[in-house]
Order: structure tokens, then sequence, then C-alpha cells
């Protein structure tokens, strides 16, 4: 196989750049993966902009779909031409985090210190998927084989969006005929609303501005709609529930005004699931959050990984409950991802999610 590879690397603040580096080293643990189709997520525009810091020169990207190139000598139970996927979120296995039950947060606390995105390492603290080839850690607690029926872009969105959508839904310990509110309708709102329907909720009720986005939202579970650009969004909530509120309401933009607005909404009692990535600090109103004695949830959740997750994951999908398929968008080749970032960073042409194919 060839010695170098394509990879779309942060070559400078406001630039991702497209580059020749060396294929990846095998080690014992690990797995080579053939990227067939990745996508570029949110958190990436965040790192091209130079809001998140990660080493110039790191492949970037967490999403990826492909097929095993070469495993390490201490990998079983997998076999080269494999399909499969991997996590945003790459756990050991073996580690205290791992150990307490929180696969999100392994590496989070050691001796070195505090990291606050635990096991989050794809384009954050080694190579990323934007590229030809990925190297995937602890390969065995972390590959999922796709099954046959399948295709990349039906589970493109299990490795992040989708595990981050529905870990809000799960955080937020949503019960049958719950009513919910989701705060932002982009890909991972819209994977929160599909997971309160799954979790029971009986009324969803969806906020964003966008009427495609809004209508995805209908698609995928959403009972009413709120447009937040026609009518303030608590006031509409309480009108809709009567003054009641909503026993779980779902931040998933990372703003000061969603992250209020959803604890404005909720019931006294009720659980307010974080899923934004917040880049200031954030403050709550003292009336909203009553002085501290409305038996509020406040919950926060880092995208579960692993590959049992993924496998749990690729079930709903195989089993026809859940279909992300649409929230693929646009198409671009690896060659393009310059262009793929200037669309997706700009939200123009409605895009939800870019598929980048090597």
């Amino acid at each position: 196989m060839a010695r170098t590879m394509k990879a779309a690397v942060f070559a400078a603040k406001g630039r991702i750049a497209l580059r020749e580096k060396p294929v990846p080293e095998v080690g014992p643990l690990d797995a080579l993966m053939r990227v067939t189709t990745t996508t570029i997520c949110g958190t990436d525009v965040h790192i091209m902009k130079g809001e998140y810091p990660v080493a110039e020169g790191l492949t970037i990207g967490h999403e990826p779909v492909g097929v095993i190139e070469r495993l390490g000598s201490a990998v079983k139970g997998y076999r080269e031409g494999q399909r499969v996927i991997a996590g945003a979120i790459t756990p050991s296995g073996h580690s205290n985090a791992c150990l307490c039950g929180f696969c999100a947060q392994d590496g989070a606390g050691t001796a070195h210190g505090w990291k606050p995105m635990g096991g989050w390492r794809f384009g954050n603290t080694i190579d990323g998927c934007q590229a030809e080839y990925v190297l995937v850690p602890d390969a065995m607690a972390n590959l999922a084989p796709v099954p046959d029926q399948l295709t990349d872009e039906q589970v493109l969105m299990c490795p992040d969006i989708m595990s981050t959508g529905f870990g809000g839904a799960e955080s937020g310990a949503i019960r049958i005929g719950d009513t919910v509110a989701v705060f932002a309708q982009g890909p991972i709102g819209l994977c929160a609303t599909a997971g309160a329907k799954l979790m029971g909720a009986t009324r969803i009720i969806a906020v964003d501005r966008v009427p495609e986005r809004l209508e995805m939202a209908r698609r995928l579970g959403a009972d009413e709609v709120v447009d937040f650009s026609k009518e303030d969004p608590v006031e509409a909530i309480r009108r809709l529930t009567e003054g009641r509120g909503v026993d779980v309401s779902i931040e998933a933009l990372g703003l000061q005004s969603t992250f209020e607005a959803a604890l404005r909404v909720l019931r006294p009692g009720g659980t307010l699931s974080s899923l934004g990535v917040y880049s200031t600090d954030l403050r709550i109103p003292l009336d909203a959050f009553a002085a501290g004695l409305g038996d509020h949830r406040i919950i926060t959740t880092l995208c579960p990984g692993g590959k049992e997750r993924m496998r749990r994951l690729m079930s709903v999908i195989s089993s026809g409950r859940v279909d992300l398929k649409p929230l693929v968008t646009h198409r671009f080749r690896l060659d393009q991802i310059e262009e793929a970032y200037d669309l997706f960073s700009h939200q123009r042409d409605g895009v939800l999610k870019v598929a980048i194919t090597p």
C-alpha cells in the first residue's frame, strides 16, 4: 500500500488544508481503517476558527466509516477487509472513567491534570479521519462491524451526531408521556428530537428559525414547532403547555440565550439536558433557577462512544425506527474539503451534514 495519504489538517486559524502525510504505523492494539465516508462536525468548524485549540498540522475529523486495512498483532475478533465504524469518542475500556461507567470521560482525570473533553481523541489529541486512512486506537473496544444491509450514509451519523443527540435524550431521563422542548434543530438537535420520541415523549416541541430544519424536525418526531424569529420561544412554550412547562428541555446549540430559555420553560422539578458546546461562561438567572429551590436538574453529556454504543445505534437504524440519511444534504470528495468547509461553516444552501468520500 501507499506510504503517504491525503489528509485535511489544521493549517492555521481560519484554514483547513489538504496535505500529504505518512500513512500511520499500526501498533499491537490498533487498527488502520481505510476511510470510505466521513463528514464535518460543528466542532471541526470551531477548530478551524481557532476557537478550540489543536496542534498545527493535526488531521481533523472524528466520524469515520470505512474498511479495516490492517490489524495490530494483538487485535482479535476482526478481519482485514471488514466494514466498520468507530465512535468519535474512543475509550480504552480499562480507565478509571470506563470502569465507573463513564466511557466518554476516558482520560479526563489523570495524574497529568484534567481534560474536560475526555475520550475525544480523533482530530483533538491524535490524527482524525478526514483523510484516506485513520489509525483507530484500542481497536477491540472501538471498532463496530457495519451490517451488510446498511450503507455508509445510513451509519454516518452514528459516531457523533446520533450518539450525542440520543445521549441528550437519555441523560434527560425522558419518560413515557413526557413533554419535551428541543432548542435548535441542527443535526444534533434533530437527533435529540428523534431520540426523545424513541424514549417515549408524547409531545415534542422543536425550536428553530430555519423552515427546512423545522420541517425535518417534524419528520423525525416533533409534534409542534416554534419559529423563534417570529415569537418568543419561552412565551410560546408556556402557552402551548398552558403554563405547566416541559418535563425535559434539551439545549443543542451552546448559547447563553438558548440555555436560559431551556431553563425558563422547565416545570418545577424538570430537567435541562445540555448538549451545547459553550465558548463563554454561562450565567444562571436567579428567577429562572428559582433561587436554587426549584428541584431542577441540569445535566451535560459528552457523546457516548465505544463499539457497544455504535452497535446499538446501528440496530436502531436497521430497525427502521429512525432514518437519518436525509440529514446528508451535500456530498464532496476529499479533494474538495476546503470547499466543503466553506459551505458548511457558512451554513449555505440548506446544508445539514456533508458526506466526504476519499
